[in-house]
Order: structure tokens, then sequence, then C-alpha cells
């Protein structure tokens, strides 16, 4: 089972071209860290603005640095079942351990549309699926009906959660039980999740306090409450700047004060403004990363 702080991680760029050496050294340093896992070409790798190239280009450098080390969780959602199928394809060629596949955005599926969309997936690919539940940018949320009605197909494993709903993992524990891996997919809510059922958290801020997040997670499972609810608490205007402005944004302005990567993002996206730098800067000044 995935478990621990999973970093999502951002795609450096430079010069509008993927920063192949700057994203293999950040993957070193997020193991190094001690970060549990890897989550290459998620929303905070800028998947949508990637080409298809480039995109697989990205989880191979992730593989080559991870040899092992730590589970690789890839992106390979879309909302084209085709495209999916296609992406997660090459995530299982290249030895990934899992894929993270989100709920179809835009085209708005219905519930059947869901689960049809997730067992294509299933059938076509032989490799453990987490499905990432984010109503916030896909606007479907996936019914915890649903999601109990795909968790009887066998390699449907878990789930991002980033509904911000705490009662959410309750529910879906108690409906499928606690095999099912649930990993928060907001990071100032990601102890409390724990606490109602969950195993860990797919973060944004573990991209720049990778220490901190991971020893966190190492903290509940160990029992110690007390230094879970120090570095929780520390965390937190952290967490709150991640997502001053759209994300990734502010956290590759953040990546850039610890000289992992430019502050570059892709169209439509934009830099984080001076107000929002300010914040982000604020912050890590603040958590003790600068």
């Amino acid at each position: 089972m995935f478990k621990g702080s999973i970093v999502a991680l951002i795609t450096p760029f430079r010069d509008g071209k993927v920063d192949e050496k700057a994203f293999q050294d950040f993957v070193e340093w997020q193991i190094n860290q001690g970060t549990h896992g890897l989550v290459p070409v998620g929303t905070t790798g800028e998947s949508p603005t990637l080409s298809h190239e480039e995109h697989r280009l990205v989880v191979s450098l992730t593989m080559e640095v991870a040899k092992g080390r730590v589970p690789v969780i890839a992106g390979t959602g879309s909302n084209a079942t085709e495209e999916a199928i296609a992406l997660t394809r090459h995530a299982k060629q290249i030895g990934a351990d899992a894929a993270l596949v989100v709920t179809p955005y835009y085209n708005k599926p219905s519930q059947e549309g869901l689960y049809q969309h997730y067992k294509a997936i299933h059938d076509a690919v032989d490799i453990p699926i987490i499905i990432y539940n984010i109503p916030a940018r896909s606007v479907i949320d996936m019914s915890v009906a649903t999601m109990a009605r795909l968790a009887k197909l066998p390699n449907i494993v878990g789930v991002k959660d980033a509904t911000a709903d705490l009662a959410r993992p309750l529910r879906t524990r108690t409906e499928i039980g606690p095999d099912f891996c649930q990993l928060s997919g907001e990071d100032a809510t990601a102890t409390a999740f724990l606490a109602q059922g969950g195993v860990g958290c797919i973060s944004v801020t573990a991209n720049v306090a990778p220490a901190l997040c991971a020893q966190m997670q190492n903290a509940w499972a160990e029992g110690d409450m007390a230094e879970m609810a120090r570095i929780r608490d520390l965390l937190m205007p952290l967490h709150d700047a991640m997502f001053v402005e759209t994300s990734p944004a502010p956290v590759k302005y953040a990546a850039s004060l610890l000289g992992k990567s430019s502050a570059e993002v892709r169209l439509p996206l934009v830099p984080c403004s001076e107000q929002g730098q300010a914040v982000v800067r604020d912050a890590m000044v603040k958590v003790g990363l600068i």
C-alpha cells in the first residue's frame, strides 16, 4: 500500500522547455529528504500543458532516478479515455508502480460514465490505479457509491481525495474497507485525513518542505502526536502560501528560492505576482526554509 508523504512533483522549465537536469536533481533531493513516494505529471507537474512526448519524458526521467527506492505513481489521466489508456500503458511499460488517473474534466461524464472510463483503463492496462477525485478542477465529484463499485475491480487500489470533505474518507472506509488506499490531496487537512482513515498525502508543499512533510507523516505512524502536531502547526502558513495564487505558480516560485527550479510556468498560467511572491517568501521564512 502507498502511504506517507508522496510529493506531487513540479516540472521545472528553462526557456520554455523541460529542464531535465534540474528535474532529476530535484527528484534525487526529494528521495534524500525522506519523501515516501513520487507523482510525476500530475496537476502540479503542469500535465495540461505538457505534450505527450514531454509527459512520457518526465515519467521516464523520474524512473531513471528513483530506481525502486521509492514508489512512482505516474499521472496518466485525461478526459479522453483512449488517451488515458495510452499514457497508462507507457507508465506500465517503463515500470511505474501505479497510475494516478484524474476524473475526466470539462466533458462532465455521469457517474456511469466515470465508472466506464476507469473500467476501460483498468481492463486495458495491468497496473494499480489510484483515482484522482478533484471536483474543484474537474467539475465532477465521484460518489462514494461509484468508487465502491470501482473498488471491486482488482487493480483499482485507492484514491487521491482532493474534495477537502473530511467526512468523505470515513464514509469511503466504511463502504469499501480499510485496504482501499486513501491519500489526501489537500495539504492543510492531511493530518485530519489520517484520523479519518487515510494513510498519507499526495502533497504540493512537499516540493519545498519534503523533510518536514515526511517527518509529520512518520510521527503519525509512530504514534508521536505531539511531534505530528508541532509540524502540522508549523507548516500551515506554507500550505496557505502554496495556493495564494493558482498552483503551481506559488510552489514553483518557492522552489526557485531554494535554487531547485526556475519559477517558469506555461500559459495560460502566469508566474506568481509580486504580492504572491511576498506571501510565499514570508511563509518560507516562518517555516525556516530560507
